[in-house]
């Protein structure tokens, strides 16, 4: 009697393993490290956060706790996609203690 073949994969997408310096994610059956220093976004977040990842197609990934989209492309190559920001650091502390309830108006 053979067995049933099995299903696919529940997750085109995971978090493998987090570490002080990024964390490693899976996906479409390759595994990428994703160093905090190259995408500073990751920095700040909870395990929580990092591990709540989607795949809404092939090649975007999407992190909606964080409000974070990237190109599956970037992961193998940030140098392609430089970080830019149009806010001075300064403007984003005080955004994010007012959207708190604890900056002065």
């Amino acid at each position: 009697m053979k067995s049933a073949q099995r299903g696919q994969g529940t997750s085109a997408v995971e978090v493998a393993n987090v570490a002080p310096s990024g964390f490693w994610l899976f996906v479409d059956g390759r595994e990428r490290f994703l160093s905090f220093k190259d995408f500073p976004w990751f920095r700040d977040a909870t395990i929580a956060e990092l591990t709540d990842v989607l795949l809404p197609s092939p090649h975007h990934l999407y992190w909606p706790a964080l409000d974070v989209d990237l190109a599956v492309d970037s992961l193998d190559h940030p140098e392609r996609y430089p970080l830019v920001s149009g806010a001075r650091p300064n403007e984003l502390r005080l955004f994010a203690a007012r959207s708190r309830g604890k900056g002065r108006c």
